[in-house]
């Protein structure tokens, strides 16, 4: 396991699924980890305890990141608590499952809102703290969907092949910085997202995946420990797809 003791960092969207399973990984290795959450409380709260479970130390910050201010606020709380940021993790995001003649404005604004601009916000109110370090990493939780697109998901996609292409460019321009940026494109992970799915959809999609199962929210924790640790120190730029095979 990697060795994150003394290390902050900051994980959106983490009050459940994929978000949660990073932070209690990133919280076994040692580091201390600040929740960010855009409503749900409870389920923040829950993450807390199970950081308490791990020995772990954390803190919750409501912030909506796909507001520039808020995510100012959210990294300026983490600095101010732990002096320092190491790592942030840019996981919020959202989806609509729909054709795209079905869709509306305030649809895909939501969409590209917290998939798009929250990353960017987070990461700019970010990068001078670490340039000033002259360290940091920087993972961005993208999707298969934005390698190669899907059917009925096409703004998600879209944002997500921006995030892609945003990762590939800050890598370029904080590499002199000592500064990494990397994204995991995560394929079918088996999350409170995929309850609307039939057993009969499940068992379908489980079938186009050469593993024949789903991912589960700790492979993505996993993928995000290699990537903030000593075995990626020379990787940048690269988007890291963890989908069973499927693309």
């Amino acid at each position: 396991m990697e060795d994150l003791k003394g290390k902050v960092a900051i994980v959106t969207g983490a009050s459940r699924g994929i978000g949660r399973s990073i932070v209690l990984e990133l919280v076994k290795a040692g580091a201390n980890v600040v929740i960010n959450y855009k409503s749900n409380e409870k389920e923040a709260n829950k993450t807390l305890e199970y950081i308490k479970d791990l020995k772990g130390i954390g803190m919750a910050v409501k912030a909506d990141v796909s507001i520039y201010e808020e995510a100012r606020m959210l990294v300026n709380k983490a600095i101010e608590q732990f002096g320092k940021v190491d790592i942030l993790v840019n996981n919020a995001g959202v989806s609509k499952i729909a054709l795209f003649m079905d869709m509306n404005e305030e649809d895909w604004n939501q969409i590209i809102d917290i998939n798009l601009k929250g990353t960017i916000n987070c990461s700019h109110n970010l990068v001078k703290h670490m340039i000033s370090r002259k360290c940091g990493c920087i993972i961005n939780i993208s999707s298969m969907w934005g390698n190669i697109g899907a059917s009925c998901e096409t703004i998600y996609s879209a944002t997500k092949g921006a995030v892609n292409l945003f990762t590939k460019a800050l890598a370029k321009e904080l590499a002199p910085s000592n500064i990494r940026v990397n994204a995991i494109a995560p394929g079918v992970i088996d999350t409170e997202m995929n309850n609307w799915l039939s057993e009969d959809e499940k068992k379908g999609l489980e079938d186009e995946i050469p593993m024949g199962k789903f991912g589960s929210g700790q492979d993505i924790g996993k993928t995000v420990l290699f990537l903030c640790g000593e075995g990626s120190q020379y990787i940048t730029g690269q988007i890291l797809t963890v989908d069973g095979g499927m693309t």
